[in-house]
């Protein structure tokens, strides 16, 4: 089998315990659900996948992962859900 070499580390220990590797990285065509949202963020913050990289190969903008990163570490990965948008991002008017 031949393994692409990379510069940065295949796998990264998360600090509650689970072990993130590069196969766990989404597709780059992939359908957006909050859990892959999240394994992109934590790749990311833990030096797994360069942030260039992954905007390259997400085709994202700065400021939809910024927005991410920013919802997960307020409100945890519930936060991402399409469903969750207005309540998290939005503040309520009565």
């Amino acid at each position: 089998m031949f393994v692409k070499k990379s510069s940065g580390p295949r796998t990264v220990t998360l600090p509650d315990g689970r072990i993130l590797t590069m196969a766990d990285l989404p597709p780059g065509d992939t359908r957006w659900v909050a859990s892959r949202k999240e394994v992109v963020v934590l790749a990311i913050r833990h030096g797994l996948i360069a942030r260039d990289e992954a905007l390259r190969r997400y085709g994202l903008s700065d400021e939809e992962l910024d927005a991410w990163a920013s919802a997960i570490e307020k409100h945890g990965r519930t936060a991402l859900k399409i469903t969750s948008l207005q309540r998290f991002r939005q503040p309520r008017v009565d």
